[in-house]
């Protein structure tokens, strides 16, 4: 740079320094505008955006992809040139001496004049570098798989309370009884006649925290001979399915917490009008999901009779038909009234199914054994045979 060139730079600055913009409040005032500006878009994307809703962290889940924020996506897919033992020249050598460059920036980059006009190399190089980063990102958005969750995803209070009662029916009826009320195990493999006390008291609820809950299903009882639930001890549980059923344990049992109205109605089971007719949809799935299903699924002794499924309640087991449409006779109607028949004895094991779910599934069965609301709707109301001259009242 020559004398002349300095002083024309010098003057300028004292040009501008003669016309000024005061610091207060003009720019204050220019920040200000900004700054709320800024703070209406973050409110806008929190209301009508959110955050994605994603499992709770799970250390002992294999299948999940660990990618970083889309910011640094490019140095995500970088590593795809850099594999195995090349790896650290992607992850250490590029991006140091990148940063290191930034910092030599002013010592390489002599050039007095900043119109761009003037600058052709440095903004050609700083194109270049920018539609890499652009290319690499929108390379490593389009071919990394799409995520899959393994685990329970829930907002509010009566949604987890809901997936809470629906992973307590498939992993804890077994045991511990549809209401925790169970104080001897009965029907259960390794653990016939075993003595436990229930888990839906005040001794329990008041008792043991949250955290004190999550750690038994999680980790299980070992002297007591409970298994752990936690996928990460060998059971089939994430930390969200179980942290969902200490809260529907939590509402449910505890009698210093309100349920939710809407938790109570979806996990209630629809009471029958007196010529309605049920269907397996509504109201017979409701029954096994609360009821049955925590025995009789795969992996369990039950003489491979499962129940997750319409076709499998009809056609399942090793005695099937279980279930006959018009057959009150049925496997399964004799055993929900106590009988000991081949096929198995009393079921649940535990205790005897309320005398309200019995007739709603001898409605079921004498009307057809509707699958679906619509089907049920289209049949004719059976006509029940009260229970002296049919079956004998059951044992509540």
């Amino acid at each position: 740079m020559n004398e002349e060139q300095k002083q024309e730079i010098y003057d300028r600055h004292e040009q501008a320094k003669q016309k000024g913009v005061r610091f207060w409040p003009d720019i204050i005032y220019k920040d200000m505008i900004v700054s709320f500006a800024f703070f209406l878009l973050m409110l806008g994307l929190a209301v009508f955006v959110g955050v994605a809703g994603e499992p709770k962290a799970d250390p002992s889940d294999a299948t999940y992809i660990p990618r970083p924020e889309w910011y640094f996506m490019f140095l995500f897919e970088m590593l795809k040139y850099f594999p195995g033992k090349l790896e650290w020249v992607g992850t250490t050598i590029i991006p140091g001496l990148v940063v290191l460059l930034l910092f030599l920036l002013p010592f390489i980059d002599r050039n007095p004049f900043r119109h761009q006009s003037k600058r052709r190399f440095a903004i050609s190089v700083m194109t270049v570098v920018v539609i890499g980063m652009v290319l690499l990102t929108i390379s490593a958005v389009a071919t990394t798989p799409p995520q899959v969750e393994t685990g329970a995803i829930v907002g509010t209070v009566s949604e987890q309370i809901t997936l809470g009662e629906e992973y307590y029916s498939l992993y804890c009826v077994e045991c511990h009884g549809a209401e925790g009320e169970t104080t001897e195990i009965v029907g259960v493999e390794g653990l016939e006649g075993e003595i436990i006390s229930p888990i839906n008291s005040q001794d329990k609820m008041y008792t043991l925290t949250d955290d004190s809950l999550f750690n038994i299903i999680n980790l299980g009882l070992p002297n007591l001979k409970m298994p752990p639930n936690g996928r990460a001890f060998g059971g089939e549980l994430g930390p969200g399915e179980i942290e969902a059923i200490v809260t529907f344990m939590r509402y449910s049992w505890d009698d210093r917490m309100e349920l939710p109205a809407e938790a109570v109605a979806a996990s209630s089971i629809p009471a029958l009008g007196p010529d309605e007719v049920p269907s397996y949809e509504v109201h017979i799935s409701a029954i096994y999901k609360r009821y049955c299903v925590s025995c009789h699924r795969p992996g369990k002794k039950n003489n491979n009779y499962l129940s997750q499924t319409y076709e499998e309640l009809i056609t399942t087991g090793d005695n099937a038909p279980n279930v006959v449409a018009g057959d009150l006779n049925s496997n399964t109607i004799l055993m929900l009234n106590r009988e000991e028949i081949e096929a198995g004895g009393p079921m649940p094991p535990n205790k005897a199914l309320k005398p309200e779910l019995i007739d709603i599934i001898v409605r079921w069965i004498l009307a057809g054994m509707p699958e679906t609301a619509a089907d049920a709707a289209a049949a004719i109301p059976p006509v029940i045979t009260p229970p002296s001259e049919s079956l004998p009242t059951p044992t509540p």
